[in-house]
């Protein structure tokens, strides 16, 4: 499975971007796609989830309600909407893909990451 990131750049705060993930070879429904993010000295954390067969999501609180994640399963595409960006979102995000529903939320139950993006948000 190979994953490719894009989408991201500068914004000024409350304003919005849209990244895409693109997956290409062998994507099963049971697959789970999630955005992560990692601002400079900080951990990787979990951003949003979405499951390619159910579209089921799921999000941090730190972006419930500002960002979006969603699917094209025709495209093998994954997005994450994120409106009134604020400065602390700004990080490189990456997105990943797992087998299965559960700990959505580990980074390390990932099996497949792409190249990050990164996003800057000024004040």
């Amino acid at each position: 499975v190979q994953l490719q990131a894009s989408g991201g750049g500068l914004v000024q705060a409350g304003g919005s971007l849209r990244l895409s993930c693109a997956a290409s070879g062998l994507i099963l429904s049971s697959y789970v796609m999630g955005w992560f993010r990692r601002a400079l000295g900080k951990e990787r954390e979990f951003v949003a989830a979405i499951s390619w067969r159910s579209g089921r999501t799921d999000y941090a609180d730190s972006v419930k309600g500002r960002f979006t994640i969603s699917r094209d399963n025709a495209k093998n595409t994954v997005y994450l909407q994120m409106n009134s960006l604020k400065p602390e979102d700004t990080a490189v995000y990456y997105c990943a893909t797992k087998d299965g529903l559960r700990n959505v939320a580990y980074r390390t139950d990932y099996d497949y990451w792409g190249r990050g993006t990164l996003v800057t948000v000024s004040s």
